[in-house]
């Protein structure tokens, strides 16, 4: 491991990204253990969910607590933070900026806004408040391998003049290849250069970990993971295997391995996500997972052939 990755951070996601595979139905002891897990191991982040608004939001009642942080809830669920620091995601539309207390009435030290590229302006209004109000703030910039270079360079001149910290480089679809990677890094550290920058890739075509590591080495600094590679579909770039990897006597992998014997293992019994063919089809076509994902929950999930047959060629009727 080359010197040149000691700028690097690592962002835990496994409670927010790893929610949309149990629509965060974690207990509390899950999450502390977690929580004191990646504090043990030295991990700079934990994403504890999102702090989305329920009201903004159809079925919020479904889902576990972790979608929407109540910051009562939170000072009970971690009463006493340690290094880690606590970050939160929310979305353009799904946050209602009155609901975000001030950084110093707040467990959150970081807030995350995501948005997809026609909704950069948006993104930053919100960024500005939450930077206003104390917080580390970055800006994701999803499904960043749909974004045509154009639109790129216009969102890159009003990132440049924002207040964000920090600027997200996206695999939503995990189909980036190393060589996109590079590329990708290269164009935001030069239309960016007073901006730090962070990763989160996907692993549809098992590369989450190789980009990963392709970021950091081009300066990259937030990387973003999650325990035992829990998160949506494919899942993420693991914890584990960042943690083993970054240089340094900061980071220590036992107490990860610890959570995932005591915790993941069982949970994996019961949930379903990392690498499996359907994801790999949609990665290498460049596309949302939600149609793999439908088909994993069908009586149909494990027939590849058919699958892949009616999203390269849609206007033939495939016969099962």
């Amino acid at each position: 491991m080359t010197a040149n990755k000691k700028h690097c951070k690592i962002v835990d996601c496994t409670i927010r990204d790893g929610g949309l595979v149990n629509n965060w139905d974690f207990s509390v002891e899950f999450v502390q253990h977690l929580y004191n897990s990646l504090n043990e191991a030295g991990v700079d982040y934990m994403e504890i969910g999102y702090k989305n608004s329920p009201k903004l939001l159809q079925g919020a009642e479904a889902a576990g607590p972790w979608r929407f942080l109540d910051d009562d809830f939170l000072k009970e669920v971690i009463p006493q933070k340690g290094h880690t620091k606590l970050s939160a995601l929310v979305d353009i539309g799904r946050v209602d900026e009155n609901d975000i207390l001030p950084r110093s009435e707040s467990m959150l030290d970081l807030i995350r806004v995501a948005c997809y590229i026609q909704d950069v302006d948006k993104a930053l209004e919100l960024v500005k408040t939450f930077h206003d109000r104390g917080y580390e703030t970055t800006i994701n910039i999803m499904a960043l391998s749909n974004v045509m270079e154009n639109q790129l360079l216009d969102a890159f001149k009003t990132i440049a003049e924002s207040t964000v910290d920090v600027v997200y480089i996206v695999d939503s679809y995990g189909s980036l290849k190393p060589s996109d990677m590079t590329y990708l890094v290269n164009k935001f550290r030069e239309h960016l250069p007073n901006k730090r920058l962070g990763v989160h890739a996907h692993n549809n075509m098992q590369l989450a970990f190789a980009n990963t590591l392709i970021a950091a080495e081009g300066g990259v600094e937030l990387l973003d993971a999650s325990v035992y590679g829990m998160g949506r579909a494919a899942g993420n770039c693991n914890t584990e295997l960042i943690v083993a990897e970054l240089p340094s006597t900061k980071y220590t992998v036992r107490p990860v391995l610890d959570m995932i014997e005591k915790y993941m293992i069982p949970l994996r019994e019961k949930e379903e996500w990392g690498y499996l063919i359907p994801y790999m089809i949609t990665g290498i076509l460049d596309e949302h997972p939600r149609s793999a994902m439908a088909l994993r929950n069908s009586a149909d999930k494990d027939k590849a052939v058919q699958f892949y047959d009616r999203l390269t060629t849609p206007e033939v009727v495939v016969k099962p």
